[in-house]
């Protein structure tokens, strides 16, 4: 397929996409954005694992966990840019 006929044929798909409305089931996004989402199940060997190596768990990774509060950090004042 040529240039011209390519590009035409894009141009079409993009005001198709940019123009067509489809119809939105309101009640839907309005049940799925009302209820609370429930984490899925942690699988028993992954629970297992983050109970033996604790330190790897996501709450490690936390702000709490470094045990510095963010009003402790200083920049170094000697570095030149």
């Amino acid at each position: 397929m040529g240039r011209g006929r390519q590009k035409a044929k894009h141009t079409k798909v993009a005001r198709e996409l940019k123009y067509f409305s489809p119809d939105t089931n309101y009640n839907a996004l309005e049940r799925e954005l009302t209820h609370p989402v429930t984490g899925a199940p942690i699988d028993p060997k992954l629970e297992e694992d983050l109970e033996k190596w604790p330190e790897f768990s996501a709450s490690a990774y936390s702000p709490d966990a470094s045990g510095f509060a963010d009003d402790e950090y200083e920049p170094d004042q000697n570095k030149t840019a």
